[in-house]
């Protein structure tokens, strides 16, 4: 990986319909090494295992990022009844979801979740070169309905250490953090950071954290822009920034002038909510337009906005292989 400007993808990619259909370990296992060779075979510098076995039927619009991470963990009741719907309702704590992922009613600990093995799964297909993804602890947080720490602050660092404790086993060359409800609540950014760095204090490897308005079965779920998250952005202890900016108002760009020169920029410039396939081009004018805004050596990664879970494989196939010429393009090195 000796390009200035690296590819990558963000986490999901569509599930194949055979996993879906059939699903068992050896499917998983096969399905998995399709989508890591579909991305390296497009020319992706740092793919992804595509999270398919993280996804919910239960909660299709979210790919299985909260669930996933929320009930294999100890001190936690899954079996949520009307009076715990409506009090979770009245918090308003996700605009988006109504219903808790679960309750605590103990002290959180690890119980059955086991980060380790399922980045193994995906190492030993693609070998270390590889990002896996992790749910920030404070959108995690956000989906719980407390029952025993009394203590926002209290349960969110708590979680956050239980998570750590995770990632400090995770043997690949990137972890990502994923946060997807902070750039609507920028007021908690202070304990958010707080909470994310326990996490990338933990990494052994390379340290991102994506951060995007929410795709919510394509629907942007988040107000607010990036200029009201420059303290917080600047406050992560990251090696760079995986940012939505394709579906974004061109102020957003601008606005990343402030991010600290020690936090390399990822440039959103494929858009995930559409269908519409970007042509290289239109990759390589959007990383020109970064680079005209931000000043050379800023951008160090391109991507797309978000994670690909809900569009079909015919589009995202094609996607890829337009960041990947994209880039090329820009760099001159098609």
């Amino acid at each position: 990986m000796d390009k200035p400007i690296l590819t990558t993808t963000v986490g999901s990619y569509p599930i194949p319909d055979w996993l879906s259909t059939l699903p068992s370990e050896q499917a998983l296992v096969d399905a998995t090494r399709v989508v890591i060779d579909i991305q390296r075979q497009a020319g992706i510098d740092l793919p992804t295992d595509g999270e398919l076995y993280r996804f919910d039927i239960n909660h299709p619009d979210t790919n299985g990022m909260i669930e996933y991470f929320i009930r294999p963990l100890a001190g936690i009741q899954y079996q949520v009844g009307r009076k715990e719907w409506q009090e979770f309702a009245t918090m308003q704590s996700m605009s988006f979801r109504s219903k808790p992922a679960g309750v605590i009613i103990d002290e959180l600990e690890e119980g059955e979740l086991n980060l380790p093995a399922a980045c193994q799964r995906a190492t030993q297909i693609a070998g270390q070169q590889l990002k896996f993804t992790v749910t920030s602890p404070y959108m995690l947080a956000k989906t719980l309905l407390d029952k025993h720490y009394n203590d926002f602050e209290v349960m969110l660092m708590t979680l956050a250490k239980v998570l750590a404790r995770q990632v400090a086993d995770l043997d690949c060359a990137c972890v990502q953090v994923d946060e997807a409800n902070i750039p609507g609540n920028p007021a908690d950014g202070p304990i958010a950071a707080e909470a994310i760095n326990t996490i990338l204090d933990a990494v052994s490897g390379q340290k991102v954290v994506h951060f995007c308005f929410g795709n919510y079965g394509g629907q942007v779920i988040q107000r607010g822009g990036w200029k009201g998250l420059i303290d917080f952005l600047n406050a992560l202890r990251c090696d760079h920034l995986v940012l939505e900016l394709a579906h974004r108002p061109p102020s957003d760009l601008e606005a990343l002038a402030e991010i600290d020169d020690s936090i390399k920029l990822g440039i959103g410039v494929i858009d995930v909510k559409v269908n519409h396939i970007e042509t290289p081009d239109e990759v390589a004018d959007r990383i020109e337009e970064a680079e005209d805004q931000l000043g050379p050596g800023r951008v160090g990664w391109v991507h797309p906005d978000c994670g690909f879970w809900m569009l079909k494989r015919s589009v995202v196939d094609r996607k890829i292989e337009a960041l990947v010429r994209g880039r090329d393009l820009y760099l001159g090195t098609s």
